[in-house]
């Protein structure tokens, strides 16, 4: 049960300060108007696609971040369904990450040691049988 809860910590860390706290930075898009503000001079990535629809990206990474804060959340309290969005989440960000650069090394780093964490507690010390 640690190793639960120190991925869940880790998810809701990763959710609340990365992802939704990415997000707040639509705040000044919205009120300054995205023609004076340029988000571009803050975050890049590597993916010409994604520096230019950095507005629609900063919701997505919201909507991550808030199904990664209710995974964690579910795996603090016990339940299956939190520990498989959890993986499902971690599993994702692991795929994506590479597109994201330099901003989906934290997630990469973050991600997979909080699914490492939980495939250990699940699986234990349990060997292949062949």
């Amino acid at each position: 049960m640690k190793k639960y809860r120190l991925a869940a910590i880790l998810m809701l860390l990763h959710g609340a300060l990365m992802e939704v706290g990415g997000c707040l930075c639509l705040i000044p898009v919205f009120v300054m108007g995205s023609d004076t503000f340029d988000i571009n001079q803050y975050f890049s990535f590597i993916v010409p696609y994604f520096r230019e629809n950095m507005n629609l990206m900063l919701v997505m990474g919201a909507i991550y971040g808030i199904v990664r804060i209710i995974g964690a959340i579910g795996l603090l309290k016990n339940r299956m369904w939190g520990l498989v969005l959890s993986v499902i989440n971690c599993v994702i960000t692991m795929a994506l990450m590479m597109f994201m650069l330099p901003a989906g090394i934290m997630d990469g780093i973050l991600a997979t040691t909080a699914l490492i964490l939980m495939l250990t507690q699940y699986f234990g010390n349990r060997e292949i049988y062949q």
